[in-house]
């Protein structure tokens, strides 16, 4: 009896296990080489970094205009957001619950997010990116 309750639990508990390295997961920032398409870098979000991404989601300013966004090099930081951000202007009304900084190699970075329905949108913007890329101990 005592081995056949046991037993029952192991799912539980393995499952259980698989939600908590989801959950885990989901907080963690990545840092993409584009070249390589290669994550080079992971981190715990934090505090100061779930400001800086709010602040970059605000100076939003136009869309990018190329036909692939993607650069072949460069990098890209992908933030999950905490609790989600609206985001409302002339192109999209969404909450965000990640932003991707886009890094090119020789060109200013841009954003891109999904909206509700994962349709992607790509946006200038003005702020600088060096207090976030400090944070994150990383340098171009």
């Amino acid at each position: 009896m005592v081995r056949k309750v046991l037993l029952s639990l192991i799912p539980i508990f393995f499952l259980f296990n698989l939600f908590i390295v989801s959950a885990q997961s989901i907080t963690d920032i990545e840092l993409l080489d584009i070249e390589k398409n290669k994550i080079i870098k992971t981190a715990q979000t934090n505090p100061k970094i779930q400001l800086e991404a709010g602040k970059i989601i605000k100076e939003i300013d136009n869309v990018v205009k190329k036909l692939n966004p993607i650069p072949d090099k460069g990098y890209m930081v992908k933030i999950p957001l905490g609790p989600s951000l609206p985001l409302e202007n002339k192109w999209v009304n969404a909450l965000v619950d990640e932003v991707i900084i886009i890094i090119p190699e020789d060109e200013k970075p841009y954003l891109l997010i999904f909206d509700d329905e994962n349709k992607p949108y790509f946006f200038t913007f003005e702020t600088k990116i060096d207090t976030l890329l400090n944070t994150l101990d990383f340098s171009l």
